[in-house]
């Protein structure tokens, strides 16, 4: 109301002068031929017009002001009623008066204002009934009302689509906020969205610079240690070729297996000995190989009931038996090893044991530690013992201890069966051997194991 109040078109600023203007001049040649004088008229014609052009015309800061403008209103208002009465023709000046009103009045005097411009109307309108008698009262109160009352509903109708007008102002408000709000939203969801990609990515480089390491250790380097070993061997053998041959024969054979594991694990394929069996037979034929390179007996036993086991949890049980074992050759001088596959009920576990030399279990957090460290700084420890000479037994002395390059094993054993949401359990006393066992859950998976 008050920008509709302040914003005055021209042709509404000057209209009312001119049809004043011109009412009176009207009024003044009437009274000519009539013989009387236009003074009284004059004059509150003079008074209209002073009183438009102080209040309204030349003051336009009070037009947003409501008190002001509600005086205004009705001075005016009671103004035309009075010119009215002498000069019924002055009727034709209640629609500017009705302009007046419905801009300048709030709510609720704006139908209170309309009301009392419909009776000057009607007054003007009925000029000529007889108000004496009891019909031209009846007739006079029937012309003012057919003035009131459809005025009185406009701007009743004319409220209610203002209030509907404001109501959808307010929900387009709303609205646009809302969708700033959303559009705020959406960047920062963007913004979490790129960090938590760039998390993602860096997380998965470093499961696989994991996996990479990890498969390095189980094939290159555990294939590599027994190559070296079986060429010392060879190199041992003095004037006996039999034995010499056999023992490269060992250590080519070795090679074309950590070769063909070593392509496997780029592409990141199922070890050779999953590709056709079952774990429980993959498991032996490990077991008979390792055996036989290293004329150490092992039992293998498989209890339970077969259950599906995911595919990456046979690859981690594999891994950890064949590492398990290389520790045994590399470190026990174990006389027996037994290999143990169980089927539990929610649960498949791996169980490596050996009657070594064993170890104090005190040392295994302190050398995980400094394994895993030293992982981070530089990669995988190598395998490669030295030069192809006879040096120093790597295996502890008895009642010994973890040898110095014993523990990264350890840490892939971990992190194969953790990343499985498994267990690792290691126990071993000094002179009284060592067993591993490894826990992953069961789970169903299209392929058997």
């Amino acid at each position: 109301m008050r920008d509709a109040a302040t914003r005055w078109p021209l042709v509404l600023a000057a209209g009312p002068y001119a049809l004043l203007a011109l009412l009176t001049a009207v009024t003044v040649a009437l009274h000519r031929s009539e013989g009387s004088s236009p003074l009284a008229d004059l004059v509150l014609c003079a008074l209209i017009a002073a009183w438009m052009l102080g209040l309204f015309t030349l003051r336009p800061a009070w037009r947003g002001r409501a008190p002001v403008m509600a005086v205004f209103v009705a001075g005016l208002i009671l103004l035309t009623g009075v010119l009215v009465v002498t000069a019924p023709w002055f009727g034709l000046f209640t629609p500017v008066v009705y302009v007046f009103t419905f801009r300048l009045l709030r709510w609720p005097w704006q139908p209170v204002g309309v009301g009392a411009v419909a009776v000057v109307a009607g007054t003007a309108q009925a000029y000529d009934v007889d108000k004496s008698t009891g019909v031209g009262l009846i007739t006079y109160a029937a012309v003012v009302a057919a003035n009131v009352v459809p005025m009185c509903a406009f701007a009743w109708f004319a409220r209610r689509a203002a209030l509907q007008e404001e109501e959808r102002e307010r929900a387009l408000h709303e609205a646009r906020e809302a969708n700033r709000r959303l559009a705020a939203s959406l960047a920062e969801n963007a913004a979490l969205h790129e960090r938590l990609l760039a998390q993602a990515r860096d997380a998965a480089v470093q499961e696989e610079r994991q996996r990479m390491a990890r498969e390095i250790h189980d094939t290159l380097a555990q294939g590599l240690t027994g190559i070296i070993a079986q060429l010392r061997a060879a190199e041992g053998a003095g004037d006996d070729p039999a034995i010499r041959r056999r023992h490269v024969a060992a250590a080519t054979k070795l090679a074309r297996e950590s070769l063909s594991e070593a392509r496997r694990s780029v592409h990141a394929l199922r070890p050779e000995p999953l590709r056709s069996a079952r774990l429980s037979e993959a498991l032996a034929g490990v077991a008979e190989r390792w055996s036989a390179l290293h004329e150490i007996p092992v039992q293998v036993t498989t209890t339970g009931t077969a259950r599906p086991i995911r595919p990456e949890a046979e690859v981690a049980l594999l891994r950890i038996a064949q590492e398990a074992l290389a520790n045994v050759a590399k470190h026990a001088r174990a006389r027996r090893v037994g290999v143990t596959l169980s089927y539990l009920e929610h649960e498949a576990a791996l169980d490596v044991r050996d009657d070594g030399d064993g170890f104090d279990p005190s040392r295994l957090a302190t050398i995980e530690g400094f394994e895993a460290a030293r992982l981070d700084d530089s990669g995988p420890p190598a395998s490669d013992p030295g030069p192809l000479t006879p040096g120093p037994d790597p295996r502890p002395a008895p009642g010994g201890s973890l040898p110095d390059r014993g523990g990264f094993g350890l840490i892939t054993m971990r992190q194969r069966v953790e990343s499985l949401s498994g267990t690792l359990q290691i126990e071993s006393e000094p002179g009284g051997g060592t067993g591993i066992s490894a826990r992953v859950p069961l789970e169903r998976a299209e392929v058997c194991g």
